[in-house]
């Protein structure tokens, strides 16, 4: 009686299992990617970093999560009370939902569709919305603004990052992810990033900076000269689920750019030594070695000027991200 009721469910509870698989994870390296940001800057800098909280610090993530929990959320009497409760949990919940199409091995996605690609695009480019919403829904002048130009900045580099992934997608002649990854087998010599589309690789991972608003572009939090940008009326978990927003795009994007440029699961070199690892650890070592340099990035470069910004957007990635596309589309015809 009991396997009758359940066999009707047991595809979405599978399913469900999936999805928990990938999420429970993600949610617990969004915690500890606070923590190893800071205790890498620290290194760089000479310092200890978080070194109290648990052994070596690494309960610090918690501790802080907790105190955000525990304070009072203080929505401005002025504000649209749901948009500027929803802003932030869009921001947050979309950082995750493109996970639904990253092959993390070769038997192992939510969801294998063919259009994965078109996908991941879609649901990047709806970050903006999030935070017009919550300039928006503030009803303050300075997080209105500051709403527009974090926008402005999110959509200019959409645009390269768009042309950079048609580049992927002539040299792979396909729109799904995992055949993607297959493109790359063979070793490092075979992977995106050290072929024809080097350059672009540069180019998609300077604009997941600016996209993810992390330094050197971090735009939004220059402006606390004067206030916070766009967040500025926000408190307690409302105010965390921005940053959780942030660095759950972190890990999206270095997956992205593992899966397009850096073979995904596929080994450095197509040996029997390294061919013995698991994939999903050769995904998890790439992963972790684009958010290194995301950390790095921000121990190291001085902050751009809005104009600076917005230049190298519109003026130099775009014509390169451009020509690119004819070059690559050139090679195939020819050449392939």
């Amino acid at each position: 009686m009991i396997m009758d009721w359940l066999t009707p469910i047991l595809p979405l509870l599978f399913l469900i299992g999936k999805i928990l698989l990938v999420v429970v994870p993600l949610l617990i390296c969004v915690a500890m990617l606070t923590y190893f940001e800071r205790k890498v800057i620290a290194a760089m800098q000479l310092r200890k970093g978080p070194n109290v909280v648990g052994f070596l610090g690494v309960m610090q993530p918690f501790a802080d999560g907790l105190k955000l929990l525990l304070k009072e959320t203080i929505i401005p009497s002025e504000a649209s009370k749901i948009v500027f409760l929803v802003a932030p949990m869009l921001t947050f919940s979309l950082a995750l939902i493109g996970w639904a199409v990253i092959p993390l091995t070769p038997d192992f996605v939510i969801a294998d569709i063919n259009v994965g690609v078109l996908y991941l695009f879609a649901v990047s480019s709806l970050g903006v919305y999030g935070i017009i919403m919550a300039g928006w829904a503030s009803n303050s002048k300075y997080a209105f603004l500051g709403a527009i130009r974090s926008s402005a900045q999110m959509v200019s580099y959409e645009v390269s990052i768009g042309f950079v992934i048609v580049t992927v997608l002539l040299q792979v002649g396909s729109l799904n992810l995992g055949d993607i990854v297959h493109a790359q087998a063979g070793g490092i010599a075979h992977w995106h990033a050290f072929g024809l589309l080097f350059p672009m690789f540069i180019v998609f991972f300077i604009s997941a900076l600016a996209e993810t608003n992390r330094h050197p572009f971090d735009l939004p939090e220059a402006e606390a000269e004067l206030v916070a940008g766009y967040n500025v009326e926000y408190s307690s978990m409302s105010f965390a689920l921005f940053f959780l927003g942030e660095y759950a795009n972190m890990i999206l994007m270095s997956g992205i750019a593992t899966i397009l440029f850096l073979g995904g699961w596929q080994p450095v070199w197509d040996v029997a030594l390294f061919t013995a690892i698991p994939g999903l650890v050769w995904f998890a070592a790439k992963v972790l070695f684009c958010l290194f340099v995301f950390v790095w990035a921000r121990a190291t470069l001085p902050r751009y000027r809005y104009d600076q910004l917005m230049r190298l957007g519109w003026k130099v990635f775009l014509p390169l991200s451009l020509l690119w596309v004819v070059l690559t589309a050139g090679y195939v015809v020819y050449f392939k």
